[in-house]
């Protein structure tokens, strides 16, 4: 470019008459080479990545499947060993905001089972159908079966929670709080195989397809029930039995979970908690939630105790990711637990006795898959070779009896969910780095070589070469503990930038050095990538009540509504972007989704001063209206004035009086994780107040902004309203 210039002027200074000549040139040349215009780096770019999950694989056979959001457009695919070659397997080819769940995969093989509908990352409603195209006709909540090799798409029934036999000829579902059963072929009614009180789910088979496990929640207790046949039928059809019954497994007055069968199906072993009820304890007090492991044998319904979690803070009942992720392994039984002060595996011999602890270290289980020959586990992990491991993710395996834990994946990029195939060879997992999108791979335990798959899925000008590698960075809180936290910059050498903090939600969450294996962060990731392409420094910040980061991190005893201690870390962000040499002290901003936007609005409320504006998407403003906080019972917990006290306190809501800063404040009002009238009570206090405030809502569509058209509307709102707040456009 130096040289061009260079070049025209010296042909404009020789020949003055040819300016119309130049002005020409350029045109054309800008034209021509996108590259070098200011558009060089889209949001629609940068947000055309496909996007995988509900990774799954036979249990007998090398074949995995998976769904694919590509620009809204949902479809299962699939691929085989020994070539993995991926396949698209269904035609939904329209943004409709139907979600794709719940994909399974039948032992043998041959047939793929998916729901299509609903929002299954609500905190209710999860059977509701989603309608943010306004069909006339709206969705419904489906469960669909195809053939592996291809078909048309099989329609089984309304329903969630599909689970298909190991015989692979049925599927067992929920519909209504109640447990139907229809084969997976179509073919025949479906049939509801049973009523009882309460809502029936956690449904598994025995391992020969005669019996259902199932727990009947039933508020403050929840049951252990077997659905069973005298003998099976002719066809292998459970649903066909004339003659069925119903064991309820050592019934108490306990919440009793998570019941899963011995390799034989003769035992059962499960969760047991105490009913939710007794004296009121402290609201704002730190406490131990007991659990227990307990076996009982389905025919003689003798059960016995096999162990019990240490009566400690850390041992109480583990708030991540599939909570205890109970299994019932070879000779032992494997669960998760924080007893330690990190979210370890353990496991037991399956008479009970001392745990062995699988997985030790300074590092977090979550996703973990047992083998098909229930020998070894896989899982993701956040630890490694590299030194900044704790904030990525690779894949990890350990025996189930021993701890001879080896990482599968060491190096710079980011693996997730991970399962080994049903022929033993490999480990199919999903993968991303700094600057390439998530995709499904597949790991050869023979010769560790690992294939991506479906590369060609990533459209040709998604912008890879432009997008910055962040850098973990580390800063004190206000209070003294370390933070960490995410940068985004271009190189170079410019100062006065304007700064922006990313807030996650959550708040069990973890933002990581690369693309994360949630599609709302990877959304989040994708937005900052673009930020910093406009010349913002962002900062990503895992606040505590975050995992990844031990026990304590996680669970302060003066978070949430017990204090907001997280917001420490965020304001700590903020000042340490305010030291920063190359920093606008002035065009310092803040956004963030859900809790994020709950800390976003805290952050404009408490320190305007600091914080020049932000977006708040969805967030949570009053923290007084949670149902614990209102009790109508005469007996109240001893604390429960101060807890409604403090919580008032831990609202954004109670800092309206010093509210300066500019906002943008976003709700979809469909929204089934957080109340739209927690927005709607933040605009009608603002606007009192005077403080200058821009909103958009989305109608009928969710949390999660199902319809892709939708996300793109609020990525480009925010991204808007900043780069306006940081050129000053807005006052």
């Amino acid at each position: 470019m130096m040289i061009l210039g260079n070049l025209l002027k010296i042909l404009f200074q020789q020949y003055p008459q040819s300016i119309n000549m130049i002005r020409l040139f350029f045109l054309f040349f800008f034209i021509s080479n996108p590259s070098h215009s200011q558009e060089d780096f889209t949001l629609d770019q940068i947000k055309s990545y496909p996007f995988p999950n509900e990774l799954t694989g036979s249990s007998e056979t090398s074949r995995i499947a998976w769904a694919f959001d590509e620009e809204g457009k949902r479809n299962v695919y699939v691929a085989e060993g020994p070539s993995y070659i991926a396949r698209r397997l269904t035609s939904y080819m329209d943004d409709t905001g139907q979600e794709l769940s719940s994909v399974s995969i039948s032992s043998d093989g041959n047939w793929i089972v998916y729901i299509r509908g609903g929002d299954f990352g609500s905190n209710w409603d999860d059977e509701l159908p989603v309608n943010p195209t306004f069909n006339p006709d709206p969705p419904k909540v489906q469960i669909w079966s195809i053939p592996f090799r291809g078909g048309d798409p099989i329609m089984i029934d309304e329903g969630i929670n599909p689970v298909i036999s190991p015989i692979s000829n049925e599927i067992a579902y929920i519909k209504d709080g109640q447990i139907w059963i229809s084969t997976i072929d179509g073919k025949g009614d479906p049939k509801k195989i049973f009523h009882s009180r309460g809502r029936q789910g956690s449904h598994s088979w025995s391992p020969d397809g005669s019996k259902i496990a199932f727990v009947s929640y039933r508020g403050d207790r929840s049951f252990i029930g077997i659905y069973e046949a005298a003998n099976l039928a002719s066809d292998g059809m459970l649903s066909n039995l004339s003659k069925k019954s119903i064991k309820w497994i050592n019934p108490s007055f306990d919440r009793d979970t998570s019941p899963r069968w011995s390799p034989d199906g003769k035992e059962i072993v499960y969760i047991r908690q105490p009913g939710a009820a007794g004296e009121p304890d402290s609201i704002l007090g730190a406490r131990h939630v007991p659990w227990k492991l307990v076996k009982s044998d389905i025919n003689t319904m003798v059960s016995e105790e096999l162990w019990e979690a240490p009566k400690t803070i850390r041992g109480s009942y583990p708030r991540t990711q599939g909570g205890a992720n109970l299994h019932w392994a070879h000779k032992r039984i494997v669960f998760l637990s924080y007893h330690d002060g990190w979210q370890h595996l353990y496991s037991i011999p399956e008479s009970g006795g001392e745990p062995t602890l699988l997985t030790p270290g300074n590092f977090m289980c979550e996703y973990i898959k047992l083998s098909p020959d229930k020998k070894s586990l896989v899982f993701t992990a956040n630890t490694g070779d590299d030194e900044y491991d704790i904030d990525r993710r690779h894949i990890v395996k350990v025996s189930v009896d021993k701890s001879d834990m080896k990482v599968l994946t060491n190096g710079i990029g980011l693996e997730w969910t991970p399962l080994i195939t049903g022929d033993l060879n490999n480990v199919a997992f999903i993968s991303a780095t700094s600057t390439r999108p998530p995709l499904p791979s597949v790991l050869n335990l023979n010769n560790n070589k690992i294939k991506l798959l479906s590369e060609d899925r990533i459209p040709n000008d998604f912008p890879s070469d432009k997008m910055v590698i962040p850098t973990q960075i580390k800063f004190k809180s206000t209070d003294g503990i370390e933070v960490y936290a995410t940068k985004f910059e271009k190189k170079d050498k410019k100062k006065n930038k304007p700064a922006v903090i990313y807030i996650h939600g959550g708040p069990p969450r973890q933002m990581l050095l690369g693309w994360h294996y949630s599609s709302y962060y990877s959304n989040a990731y994708a937005l900052n990538q673009y930020l910093a392409n406009k010349g913002f420094v962002v900062i990503s910040v895992n606040y505590r009540l975050g995992i990844g980061y031990g026990f304590e991190f996680h669970n302060p005893v003066d978070g949430g509504t017990k204090g907001a201690s997280e917001y420490r870390d965020v304001k700590a962000a903020g000042l340490w972007l305010n030291q920063q040499n190359n920093i606008d002290k002035d065009r310092i901003y803040v956004y963030g989704g859900s809790y994020g936007g709950y800390l976003t609005a805290m952050a404009l409320g408490r320190d305007s001063d600091l914080f020049s504006g932000g977006v708040d998407i969805h967030g949570v403003h009053d923290r007084t209206l949670y149902g614990y906080l209102n009790s109508i019972n005469y007996e109240k917990a001893p604390d429960y004035d101060l807890a409604r006290e403090t919580a008032w306190k831990s609202s954004p809501v109670s800092d309206i009086d010093t509210w300066k800063s500019p906002v943008l404040i976003i709700h979809a009002d469909d929204d089934r994780n957080v109340y739209f009238k927690q927005s709607t009570d933040l605009v009608q206090r603002l606007r009192k107040k005077k403080v200058y405030m821009e909103t958009m809502v989305i109608v009928d569509d969710t949390h999660h902004f199902m319809l892709f058209d939708n996300q793109m509307k609020v990525n480009k709102a925010t991204a808007d309203f900043l780069i306006r707040l940081a050129e000053d456009k807005i006052n």
